[in-house]
């Protein structure tokens, strides 16, 4: 049912570390937008450890959670249920509640990744390459599964993580070839690159990238540009940035939770934008 403009609800995103987060400028704004003046939107600190005394706490003023790390998948034993998509990779990023205490979970990653490539004009991939093998990274598959046509290329560094994807590869029936970090230089060639990792990690590869590069989706946002972003903007390649990514799955997050769609994705890039600006 659509939020009246007179309801007082309340959503949050949960992480830790979590004082970097934008979602609560992003979401804020969409409330805003749409006229929802009773609405709030906060950050909590918390660990896999303090979830379930706060979902003991939860209230039925409260509308929905957006999930970062640690806790997408510490979430899913306090669910009533989780969608077809977070099944997929065991990921909640996206809890909705009703006002009888019933919690959904779903996973706003996938999809959000697909509009984000979808917006700057990438609809299909023969192949791909993903940097990194961590959580982001089965999102990444997931997403891939949706748009690519032949064979992906993970790279990583270690036995586990290699084993690990080739689980995730199979559950979610992609076509992927486990290639080692050192080769990662390689990867850069592919029409459509996702990097998955921290920070730092792929400033290395910049001196790497080809003079006609194709496609890059870089999940991060903060720092911005990546020396990889900027080095493949530079070239003339096309760069998605994390901050697209974070739009569109808040996006998502906010029809979800207000039941109020479209959601406002000019000004949330706009006051997104803002905020790394100030940083």
């Amino acid at each position: 049912m659509p939020a009246r403009a007179t309801d007082r609800r309340r959503a949050a995103v949960l992480g830790s570390p979590i004082a970097h987060s934008l979602s609560p400028v992003l979401h804020r704004t969409a409330y805003a937008e749409l006229g929802l003046e009773g609405w709030t939107y906060d950050r909590f600190d918390v660990d896999e450890e303090a979830l379930p005394g706060f979902f003991e706490g939860l209230g039925p003023e409260w509308a929905g959670l957006s999930l970062t790390m640690p806790l997408k998948r510490a979430v899913i034993p306090l669910l009533d249920g989780i969608s077809e998509t977070a099944a997929s990779v065991d990921a909640v990023n996206t809890v909705v509640l009703t006002e009888d205490g019933r919690k959904t979970g779903d996973n706003t990653d996938i999809p959000g990744m697909v509009a984000a490539l979808r917006e700057h004009g990438i609809e299909k991939a023969e192949t791909a390459a993903v940097l990194g093998a961590g959580a982001t990274a089965s999102s990444a598959l997931a997403a891939l599964a949706r748009i690519c046509t032949g064979e992906i290329a993970v790279y990583v560094r270690s036995r586990a993580r290699a084993a690990e994807m080739r689980g995730w590869a199979e559950r979610l029936d992609v076509d992927v070839r486990i290639a080692d970090w050192a080769d990662a230089e390689e990867a850069l060639h592919a029409p459509l690159v996702v990097a998955t990792t921290p920070a730092g990690t792929t400033d290395a590869l910049a001196a790497a990238v080809p003079e006609k590069p194709a496609a890059l989706f870089d999940v991060l946002y903060d720092p911005w540009p990546t020396a990889l972003a900027a080095r493949w903007s530079a070239y003339g390649g096309a760069v998605v940035s994390g901050l697209d990514l974070l739009l569109h799955q808040a996006v998502l997050q906010v029809e979800q939770m207000t039941g109020r769609a479209p959601a406002p994705l000019a000004a949330m890039r706009e006051a997104g934008e803002r905020a790394l600006a100030d940083r």
